[in-house]
C-alpha cells in the first residue's frame, strides 16, 4: 500500500478473505505495516460475523486519511485468523497492490474489497444492490 510517497505496508503473508457479494478483502499482519504512519481513529463498528472493528487513520508526511483500514482485534473464533492484522479501503490510500497488479476499490466506498483483472462481478456496492 502507497500513500503520500510510502509505502505504509508490504507483505506476503496477507489473509484473503471473501463475503457474499465481495471482493476479497485483504488483512495484512501488523509486523509487515509501518505502524508509526497507523493511528486508531474514533469510532467503530460491529460486524456479526468477525466482531467489533477498530479504525485506523493513516498519516504520512503531513497528509491523513481517515478510517483508511480497520482489524477486529478480537475477533470471533471463526476469524481468529485475522486478529493482529489490518485491512485496507483501496479508495483512500493512492495505491494498493495484490502481487504487480494495482487493485482498484469495491463499488459503493462503504466496503473494503480489492478488485483485480481475476475477479468478476457483480459486487455489492454497485448501482441496484443495496438489497442484497
Amino acid at each position: 500500500m502507497e500513500f503520500n510517497g510510502v509505502t505504509v505496508a508490504d507483505t506476503t503473508r496477507g489473509k484473503r478473505v471473501l463475503e457474499t457479494s465481495h471482493p476479497p478483502v485483504y488483512y495484512l499482519p501488523q509486523d509487515d505495516i509501518r505502524m508509526e504512519h497507523m493511528r486508531v481513529a474514533s469510532g467503530g463498528s460491529f460486524c456479526e460475523w468477525k466482531g467489533q472493528a477498530r479504525y485506523y487513520t493513516t498519516d504520512v508526511n503531513g497528509r491523513s486519511a481517515e478510517h483508511a483500514a480497520w482489524s477486529y482485534p478480537k475477533p470471533t473464533a471463526a476469524f481468529i485468523g485475522i486478529r493482529d492484522h489490518i485491512a485496507f479501503y483501496c479508495h483512500l490510500l493512492d495505491a494498493c497492490f495484490v502481487g504487480d497488479e494495482q487493485a482498484s476499490p469495491q463499488p459503493g466506498l462503504i466496503y473494503g474489497g480489492w478488485i483485480t483483472d481475476d475477479i468478476v462481478g457483480p459486487f455489492k456496492g454497485e448501482a441496484g444492490t443495496s438489497g442484497w
